[in-house]
C-alpha cells in the first residue's frame, strides 16, 4: 500500500487519490486537502480517514471509521465539527475579559484552547460518538465566533454548554445555537433529561437557560474558588416531555 523512500513517500491511497511526501512538502492531487497530525494524516474529501504511524522509518496506513463531517445548519448559523483552522479564533475569544469572569484563571490558559481544539476533533472521530463539541459559523461573515457542546452521559442524560464572541452578543445568536443542538439532542439521540451548570452570578447564561425551557433544580453553595472567592453554582434542566410540549 505504501513504499518508504529515502526522500519521498508514495501514499496510494484509492487509485486516483495518490499523495506525495518530497523532502517534507505535500503535493497534493485533485483537490484535496491535507492535514498534518503530528506523525498522523487525514483527508478531508474522502469517503475514509487514514492514520499513519511512524516507526523505524516503517510506515503503516490504517483505515479508520468512515467519517463524515457533522453539521447543523440554523437560519443565521452553522453548527459544525471543529477544524484546525478554528483554533486561533477559539483562543482570541478565551482572551476576552469579559469572557474570563466566571472562569477559573487557569482555565483560561491559551495553551489549554489550543489543546480543547484537538480534543473536540478527536472527540468527533469516536465511535460511538459521545460528545458535540461544535464550533459556531456566522453564516453571513463566514467567520468562527464560538462553541456550544452537547455531553452524552450515562442514562440518556446531557449536559450542554456554548460561549459566544462578545462582538456577536446581544442578536440571539446564542440561543439560536443552542435552540438548534438541544433540539437535536431530544429529536435524533434520544436524550431524556439535558441540563447545565454554571456560575449562580452569570446572569446570561442562567437567562439562556430559562429561555430555552430550563428550570432551576440545584444551587450549590460556594461550589468554586477561583479569583480569590468562593462562588455558588446552579444547575438547570429540562425533560424531554418538557422540551415536547414547548416545541
Amino acid at each position: 500500500m505504501l513504499e518508504f523512500k529515502q526522500l519521498e513517500v508514495v501514499f496510494c491511497i484509492p487509485p486516483k487519490y495518490t499523495i506525495v511526501w518530497n523532502q517534507w512538502k505535500s503535493v497534493v492531487d485533485f483537490g484535496v486537502k491535507l492535514f498534518i497530525l503530528r506523525v498522523g494524516f487525514y483527508i478531508d474529501g474522502l469517503d475514509n480517514d487514514y492514520e499513519c504511524y511512524v516507526g523505524n522509518l516503517n510506515f503503516i496506513v490504517q483505515q479508520r471509521h468512515r467519517y463524515k463531517m457533522f453539521k447543523l445548519d440554523t437560519p443565521r448559523l452553522l453548527l459544525r465539527d471543529m477544524q484546525f483552522d478554528d483554533e486561533a479564533s477559539f483562543v482570541a475569544i478565551s482572551q476576552d475579559d469579559k469572557y474570563q469572569r466566571f472562569y477559573n484563571e487557569d482555565d483560561c490558559d491559551p495553551d489549554k484552547y489550543r489543546q480543547l481544539t484537538k480534543l473536540f476533533i478527536n472527540q468527533s472521530h469516536e465511535v460511538p460518538r459521545k460528545a458535540f463539541q461544535l464550533a459556531i459559523e456566522h453564516k453571513s461573515s463566514g467567520k468562527f465566533i464560538g462553541t456550544v457542546c452537547l455531553r452524552l452521559e450515562s442514562d440518556r442524560q446531557a449536559s450542554i454548554g456554548c460561549g459566544v464572541s462578545r462582538l456577536y452578543q446581544g442578536k440571539g445568536l446564542t440561543r439560536e445555537a443552542a435552540k438548534a443542538l438541544v433540539s437535536f439532542g431530544f429529536a435524533e439521540l434520544g436524550i431524556h433529561r439535558l441540563y447545565a451548570e454554571t456560575i449562580r452570578e452569570n446572569v446570561a447564561a442562567v437567562r439562556l437557560c430559562q429561555s430555552l425551557g430550563m428550570r432551576q433544580e440545584a444551587i450549590f453553595r460556594e461550589h468554586r474558588f477561583f479569583k480569590g472567592q468562593w462562588w455558588d453554582t446552579v444547575v438547570l434542566a429540562i425533560l424531554r416531555s418538557e422540551w415536547s410540549q414547548l416545541h
